[in-house]
């Protein structure tokens, strides 16, 4: 018998068998296919026409909640007859599709006992004795809202930072190295990327700010994904929200890499869908429910995870706002991703703050496990950047048809002043290459150029903005612990600038000779009466501008990584809020001196001294910090501000300080010694001082008449 001439069910016998067969029974719904509704009588499948063609595309892949079967999703077809009799009009004429709809032959049959309706009981009559009705847009929904499916992959998008990826709109021409330059650091690093034997899947690269970290990190991953092995990267940015913190770098890994297989991204939608507040959870639970799990899913399935793009790059941790956040990130890297079961390999890049540095040192959570490259400290970009400003002057010479508009010893110049940051010589070109404005004349200004105030030309505004975040956020993290209560952090540390800058500038002689006092870093710490060790915690978040290091004698000297650094500190037009006058630096050390020679436990009038300094019954150390205060205590005050000392120096004088020092004076003034040497330009200078206070407390009493 032809299958279309068999007799179908009624309409009302159709929706009983739906309705009244219980819970287990299937629901009508506006997105199930064809054939789902097809299962409302097994024996007939939905026929098209010429007429009726399908006008839905092709179904998407969907994992409903709570389910791990995939299903089709459709639009609901438009309702067609299910008999061939001409006469039925049961079909808007604006309809098309192949739901099933019973024949006016079938409508004449008994109705049906009613149907139970839902696990509550009730009943439900559908069209009892209708005639020639028709019918559009049915929809019938069975059960609560919190049925509807939830889409895994719509939801992760969600919480994806766009502005994050290699190749954002946001982040466009971001820089990356130029031909035939870094090829040595690039070289060692896609080296360690593509050695799948490996036993350190991390690697950790560490350098100083602008030391062209970003850069790197752009060019591995154009190359990564050129090779087909990004699986994905991630790049902060602190003045971005939307990539500042922790919160969206899981989704957006994720989100990468379910883009590069089809079955892994359905094993991580399948997984939002099952835990759709997983992106609330801590790291470590998104790290395990996005990425490991949905990876071994995959493995489970026969997938051999070696095929999978298996390069992850993060850069800029310390541009992420939540010190506790960036350390939970690498908890989470280290926990989840470098298990040995899975393929990946990590490429993080920061500047070497607190949470990085002490998770690598000895001691940390990461030495074993993470290969540590410090740009910083292992490669010298000098030469590349002769080559990037090289090649970019000539390209501006071709435009301005002057191919000698700029020198060799221009170039030079730049890459000295750079100190080995390739963003010096990034600004410089910057600058230079405006192209509404000369570039002989910008070259000019940049070569001559002096800071000041009222100052038009700012060609170094872009390293002053980066310095300026940099010292705001050291500033705020070291003010903000407790024992550091009422101290000055810009003025503690413009205090060690000078003393590596230029040095403690003491005295100069008639014959121009100067003397310069160059205080080891724990020595000047104890000299401000500040904590064993204290220069470690001052510059702990200014790592990416200076360090400490040992010198040929042992001992512990700051060193300062950029010379713009250090012309940003001492230039009032370029640091602005942040600038302290030299003037103020020495004051504060004037005060320490003064107070370390008035606490001084040898009593004037009961003490007898030793023949020599080194018999003094006072500890080594503190004898060589009481020499060094009443040395170097006349430089110092020579250059201080003299307004602010006034009553510090009343002080000293009447807690009996200069008798101090008169009475000391013969052990520290004998032949040979430096004093000795230095004793009348020590007298000049204090005459210098007392001139100052006397022109100063003139000028207090003019204004207060």
């Amino acid at each position: 018998m032809n299958p279309k001439s068999k007799k179908k069910p009624a309409l009302l016998s159709r929706f009983t068998s739906f309705f009244g067969g219980g819970t287990d029974r299937p629901v009508i719904d506006g997105h199930q296919d064809t054939a789902k509704i097809a299962n409302l009588n097994p024996g007939a499948r939905p026929s098209r026409s010429d007429n009726h063609s399908p006008s839905h595309s092709g179904p998407d892949l969907l994992l409903s909640s709570g389910s791990s079967t995939p299903q089709c999703y459709r639009s609901q077809p438009p309702i067609r007859p299910l008999g061939s009799e001409p006469e039925n009009d049961i079909v808007d004429s604006l309809q098309s599709g192949a739901l099933l709809v019973p024949s006016n032959r079938d409508l004449l049959q008994p109705p049906q006992p009613s149907p139970t309706f839902g696990a509550h009981g009730g009943t439900l009559s559908f069209l009892p004795g209708a005639r020639g009705f028709q019918m559009r847009d049915l929809h019938v929904n069975v059960g609560s809202a919190s049925d509807k499916s939830i889409d895994g992959w719509e939801l992760l998008l969600n919480n994806t930072a766009t502005n994050a990826l290699h190749d954002s709109d946001a982040r466009y021409d971001p820089p990356k190295c130029d031909e035939d330059t870094r090829v040595e650091v690039t070289g060692e690093i896609m080296d360690w990327i593509q050695d799948r034997e490996e036993p350190q899947r991390l690697l950790c690269m560490t350098g100083a700010a602008g030391s062209g970290k970003s850069t790197l990190q752009q060019t591995t991953a154009e190359k990564c994904s050129k090779g087909g092995i990004l699986g994905s990267a991630f790049f902060f940015s602190a003045s971005d929200p939307t990539r500042n913190t922790v919160k969206q770098v899981i989704p957006t890994i994720a989100y990468q890499m379910g883009r590069t297989n089809d079955i892994l991204r359905w094993c991580i939608k399948a997984t939002v869908e099952n835990d759709p507040l997983i992106f609330s959870k801590s790291l470590r639970a998104q790290m395990s429910t996005l990425i490991v799990q949905p990876s071994q899913r995959c493995e489970g399935m026969g997938m051999d995870l070696s095929t999978l793009p298996y390069a992850i790059l993060i850069d800029g941790l310390d541009e992420c706002t939540d010190e506790d956040r960036q350390a939970e990130l690498l908890a989470a890297v280290e926990q989840c991703l470098l298990i040995n079961s899975l393929p990946f390999c990590v490429f993080i890049a920061s500047r070497p703050e607190w949470v990085i540095r002490t998770a690598l040192e000895p001691g940390g959570h990461l030495p074993k496990v993470a290969y540590h490259i410090q740009l910083s400290d292992h490669y010298d970009a000098s030469a590349d950047m002769r080559l990037y400003l090289q090649r970019r002057f000539e390209v501006i010479g071709l435009r301005i048809r002057d191919s000698e508009w700029f020198s060799e010893g221009d170039i030079e110049t730049f890459v000295r002043a750079a100190s080995g940051q390739f963003i010096y010589v990034a600004t410089v070109y910057k600058y230079i290459s405006e192209p509404r404005a000369s570039p002989v004349e910008r070259l000019k200004i940049i070569l001559t150029w002096t800071p000041r105030e009222g100052q038009v030309a700012k060609p170094f505004e872009v390293l002053d903005r980066l310095y300026s975040n940099i010292l705001l956020g050291a500033k705020k993290a070291y003010e903000a612990i407790d024992t550091h209560h009422g101290r000055d952090f810009l003025l503690l540390l413009r205090v060690f600038h000078i003393s590596v800058a230029g040095g403690i500038q003491l005295y100069e002689n008639s014959e121009g000779h100067r003397t310069v006092a160059w205080p080891t870093a724990d020595i000047l710490s104890a000299q401000l009466f500040l904590e064993a060790r204290a220069e470690e915690s001052l510059i702990s978040d200014l790592r990416s501008l200076m360090t400490l290091e040992t010198d040929d004698r042992g001992n512990l000297r700051l060193h300062l990584y950029h010379k713009s650094f250090s012309d940003f500190l001492e230039a009032p037009s370029r640091a602005k809020d942040l600038f302290v006058p030299e003037a103020l630096a020495y004051t504060h050390l004037a005060k320490c001196f003064m107070l370390r020679i008035i606490e001084c436990p040898l009593d004037s009038d009961s003490v007898l001294l030793p023949a020599k300094w080194e018999e003094l019954p006072l500890p080594e150390l503190y004898r060589d910090h009481l020499m060094g205060s009443i040395e170097e205590l006349a430089g110092v005050l020579s250059k201080a501000c003299a307004a602010l000392i006034d009553d510090e120096v009343v002080s000293f004088t009447q807690n009996g300080g200069w008798e101090k020092i008169v009475k000391l004076m013969p052990l520290l003034c004998l032949p040979g010694t430096w004093f000795f040497g230095w004793f009348k330009e020590w007298i000049g200078a204090l005459c210098d001082f007392t001139a100052g206070l006397q022109v100063s407390l003139f000028t207090l009493r003019r204004g207060s008449i």
